[in-house]
């Protein structure tokens, strides 16, 4: 990167009420993976992405995930975005329909005559299943192996029960909690890659 992009992804980072101008700088260079340019937006529209998901009132640990898929659509389609600087939009737009997929995925609705009792007992997958679930979970811990030990310990603290909050994470990892989420969105790339390699 040369010295003068360099200085006006910076500049942008540092002041994000500046034009759309620098909105499309910020967006090229995350396109390129710059980290400087990721966390530009972080900053500048992670505030914008909390919030809808407190529109819809959802818990802090289903919020996070919201955000954190709502980053990884960002990374999935940042070079098809046709107007760049008008990012914000889009991602509230996506993190809106996020949130109504999450909603409606965890709706449970369960209709029993009124004269049977409701036999509540989950009678668990059938062996075949287990058998794959099992073989699932062992090549997910392998690939796991092969990400940097940092990405790592990412993932075992946002897959830890009772989960952990971002700011734990955080302090845990030495990070900024607007960074959480897209290095959330680039561990489960490389894990898809390494999966659908193996």
């Amino acid at each position: 990167m040369t010295s003068v992009l360099a200085e006006e992804i910076r500049d942008v980072a540092e002041y994000p009420g500046s034009p759309s101008r620098d909105v499309r700088v910020l967006m090229r260079l995350a396109g390129d993976g710059d980290m400087h340019a990721w966390n530009g937006l972080v900053e500048r529209y992670g505030r914008l992405i909390w919030s809808i998901t407190v529109r819809f009132k959802l818990e802090e640990s289903d919020a996070a995930d919201v955000v954190q898929t709502t980053w990884m659509r960002l990374i999935e389609h940042i070079d098809r975005i046709d107007q760049p600087d008008r990012v914000g939009s889009w991602l509230a737009a996506t993190a809106r329909n996020e949130c109504l997929r999450y909603v409606a995925a965890h709706k449970r609705i369960v209709l029993v005559h009124e004269d049977e009792e409701f036999d509540g007992a989950d009678r668990g997958p059938a062996v075949d299943e287990a058998l794959l679930a099992a073989e699932r979970a062992e090549a997910v811990r392998e690939a796991m192996t092969q990400l940097p030990p940092q990405w790592q310990r990412l993932i075992q603290l946002l897959m830890a029960d009772p989960p952990v909050s971002y700011a734990e994470i955080a302090d845990q990892l030495g990070v900024p909690i607007g960074s959480i989420g897209p290095t959330r969105g680039r561990c489960l790339a490389k894990l898809r890659v390494l999966l659908s390699a193996s």
